[in-house]
């Protein structure tokens, strides 16, 4: 069976590009991204920005993944709640292992990259370029910080 969306849920605006820009950026994808629910408006505007420069189906602002979302068929990426150290992050994470131990597809993936798991991103420039076009007001935190324009990973669990 075909899956039917790919569902990135960003706790703060700017993860869905540092942790998941490979996804992002594939062709075929046009993903549902949702945010956390508790956003100043400049942050929720600059998010809304990722629209016009990736193929995005749907922008949510929520405090957990709407009913109408949760499906088996669906493919959920969430931050990993063991790598992860922000209490948003986790909280998320939390929420994606129940997900996962309760048959659905998730993969999670990592914003601060100090899991096993991560590899180098094939284009950074571009990652990088994104990142200052969708997230201004956040510029400094790539650029003293490369790892989260050089890296990226993600894993699935089996249970």
């Amino acid at each position: 069976m075909e899956k039917k969306d790919v569902i990135i849920v960003a706790p703060h605006p700017d993860d869905e590009i540092i942790g998941c820009y490979e996804i992002l950026t594939e062709p075929n994808i046009q993903p549902i991204i949702i945010y956390s629910g508790e956003l100043d408006s400049n942050r929720r505007e600059e998010a809304l920005k990722a629209k016009e420069h990736l193929n995005v189906k749907v922008q949510l602002f929520q405090m957990t993944i709407p009913q109408s979302l949760l499906s088996k068929e669906n493919i959920y990426y969430l931050p990993d709640p063991v790598y992860e150290i922000h209490p948003q992050h986790r909280s998320w994470g939390f929420l994606g292992e129940q997900l996962a131990r309760n048959g659905f597809d998730v993969i999670f993936y990592n914003t601060n990259m100090i899991a096993h798991y991560i590899h180098e991103v094939k284009y950074p420039e571009k990652k990088e370029e994104l990142l200052n076009k969708v997230y201004p007001s956040q510029k400094s935190l790539w650029k003293y910080e490369r790892k989260y324009i050089l890296f990226e990973g993600r894993c699935k669990w089996i249970f």
